[in-house]
């Protein structure tokens, strides 16, 4: 599987409302993570915060995490929320303490990051009954939205990685272009 990331020159497309909540609204979103006020979050994929801004209001603290500098240079032009953070990391080599997080998320990131070792290090910062939602490209979809097909990965696919980290899936759904899994610690 090729591991593509989205070109930060194209930032602005990550900022259309009715392209992006065609695939998961804000609401399902935070359906999804479950939050509690105090909460700790990340958004493991955070481009121009797009997501993390509609979560940023449910959460105590919230890690927007990008592996592209420019991607938090737009969102700081664009005004990050105050209890929003900026990490400019890789997703396996997070720069959490052991259990920081108590929940995690993934909005059609997770084909750029998914390894075991990313896997593990989202299971090592992730607090006990830590929370991982994962909502991304399904390899089922036509590609006429998102990355090529050949670089998805299948719910089936995604899941069973997750199982293998010690993962349980509370929740799975495949849609025409897109799966959602919700995944607990084990």
């Amino acid at each position: 599987m090729g591991h593509h990331t989205f070109d930060a020159e194209r930032a602005d497309k990550l900022e259309e409302a009715e392209q992006r909540y065609r695939f998961v609204s804000a609401e399902e979103l935070l359906w999804a993570l479950s939050l509690s006020p105090d909460d700790t979050v990340a958004d493991l994929g955070s481009g121009t915060g797009f997501f993390t801004d509609d979560v940023a209001p449910h959460a105590r603290a919230v890690y927007a995490v990008d592996l592209q500098a420019a991607m938090h240079e737009y969102y700081r032009e664009k005004g990050v929320p105050e209890n929003v953070d900026l990490v400019t990391s890789d997703v396996s080599d997070l720069p959490f303490d052991d259990g920081d997080v108590d929940a995690a998320f993934s909005t059609m990131t997770y084909h750029e990051f998914a390894s075991d070792e990313a896997i593990a290090e989202i299971r090592r910062s992730l607090a006990p009954n830590g929370r991982l939602v994962i909502v991304d490209w399904a390899a089922t979809g036509t590609g006429e939205a998102g990355p090529p097909v050949e670089e998805r990965y299948s719910a089936d696919e995604a899941a069973d990685a997750l199982r293998e980290a010690g993962f349980e899936i509370e929740h799975g759904a495949v849609r025409p272009e897109t799966f959602l899994l919700i995944a607990t610690l084990e």
